[in-house]
């Protein structure tokens, strides 16, 4: 199918994003839903059983993104600065905002976050989320049992 681009102002694209579910929709998918009704192949359906598909409401930008990545890391195969840009992308800003998430938030630099993200079971990376956001302790838990299970959960926080 032909694609084109357009622009959007920062009011449609803020709704866009209102209404796509993390980690699974483009501006696209959710503009057929919307517009022509449409339950459109989203663009990581195959790997929907993967992944959490949202996060509660008042969850730290930092927090999100950094799990965005981990995700990106772990369960897509991708590398920390390939899954950096990615999750940059859907975002619509700047890698180096993503960077920042992850290094300046957490006390780290990004060699640090390479070796927090070899660990097979992110035992560390999981422990220094948990210190910096210990409110999010629950979303944390329920993060990572979806990453080792496998299972599509959603992320919940009570």
């Amino acid at each position: 199918m032909q694609t084109y681009r357009i622009e959007i102002d920062e009011k449609v694209w803020n709704y866009l994003k209102s209404k796509a579910e993390p980690f699974e929709d483009t501006p696209n998918s959710v503009l057929n839903r919307i517009l022509l009704g449409g339950e459109m192949t989203r663009p990581n359906q195959a790997n929907r059983n993967n992944i959490p598909t949202s996060f509660p409401d008042g969850v730290p930008k930092a927090l999100a993104q950094i799990l965005e990545v981990i995700y990106e890391v772990k369960k897509s195969g991708r590398n920390r600065s390939e899954a950096t840009n990615l999750v940059a992308q859907r975002r619509n800003t700047a890698p180096q905002t993503i960077i920042d998430k992850y290094c300046r938030q957490l006390g780290k630099r990004a060699y640090e976050i390479d070796q927090l993200l070899e660990d097979q079971n992110l035992g560390e990376l999981r422990a220094v989320l948990e210190r910096k956001f210990v409110n999010y302790r629950e979303l944390i838990d329920s993060f990572f049992a979806s990453l080792n299970s496998g299972k599509n959960k959603e992320v919940h926080h009570a």
